[in-house]
């Protein structure tokens, strides 16, 4: 029996889920009702906010402070050559405006900071990080960890990428598998090394994947295990990731706040105060 809280378009658009036993009417209407913040707009996000949207995830957060760039079009594919130049939350809200139109866009334009990250995330039930650099890495890890709201976190560099879901249970957090972000000095970027245009749409859509379930509730998601995937031989390799009894933001004895945090570029340490 069809459930009456969707209408016949609806129906229609997610009948390959709603014939699902794992998903259903339910499943979908539970991922019409859901609210997923996407951080980035970028290699990672665009296959994040392209699934997620296409699913049905009913309000969709879209956080970047940056603007399109050409060279961005090899790999970001929710933009277009028509949006160089226009901010990112803009152009990513566009496209899902043209795939449906059961999704509501909130833009957040800003960069992520110790600031506005535990408000931005909030009024979010799952958050997916697709940020590209290791201090929004930490802002995302620590506000998310201390509120209680599951997360995936993605990577990718040259030929490999990784990914790995945090839910809200007992599980690590990401400071637990990086303690502390490496010399800003020694990672170099994309602009300096390259990446190869299709390795973020494989991790965006196992961020999407996780996402998903954590919303619907099924499956085992990636908690305690780092998903390795390597383009160049095309394997997959699992690294198990281990909850630090001595983890400053998830171990025995936590932070109360980020304001405990030094946020610099290069170090993300906990203050020793």
């Amino acid at each position: 029996m069809a459930d009456l809280s969707l209408d016949p378009t609806q129906l229609d658009r997610y009948s390959r889920h709603i014939i699902m036993d794992e998903i259903g009417p339910e499943g979908q209407r539970a991922l019409l009702d859901s609210r997923v913040l996407v951080v980035g707009a970028g290699g990672l996000g665009s296959p994040i906010i392209q699934y997620l949207a296409a699913a049905g995830v009913g309000t969709l957060g879209i956080a970047d402070d940056d603007v399109v760039e050409r060279s961005n079009l090899q790999r970001q594919i929710v933009h277009g050559d028509a949006d160089v130049g226009e901010p990112k939350v803009d152009s990513a809200a566009r496209y899902v405006e043209r795939i449906n139109p059961d999704v509501t866009v909130e833009r957040h334009e800003i960069r992520v900071e110790p600031g506005n990250v535990e408000e931005l995330i909030g009024g979010y039930d799952v958050v997916v990080d697709g940020s590209d650099n290791f201090r929004t890495r930490y802002l995302v890890n620590d506000a998310c960890t201390l509120s209680g709201t599951p997360f995936s976190h993605g990577a990718i560099y040259k030929f490999e990428g990784q990914a790995i879901t945090f839910p809200d249970d007992d599980g690590p957090c990401y400071r637990c598998l990086f303690p502390e972000a490496p010399p800003e000095e020694a990672v170099a970027d994309c602009a300096t090394t390259g990446v190869l245009g299709v390795l973020p749409g494989t991790v965006g859509c196992i961020q999407a994947t996780e996402a998903m379930k954590l919303v619907l509730g099924f499956g085992e998601p990636l908690s305690g295990r780092l998903l390795v995937y390597d383009a160049s031989d095309m394997t997959f390799d699992e690294v198990p990731v281990r909850k630090n009894p001595d983890c400053p933001v998830c171990g025995e004895d936590p932070i109360d706040s980020i304001s405990e945090v030094e946020y610099a570029s290069e170090g993300c340490r906990v203050s020793a105060d």
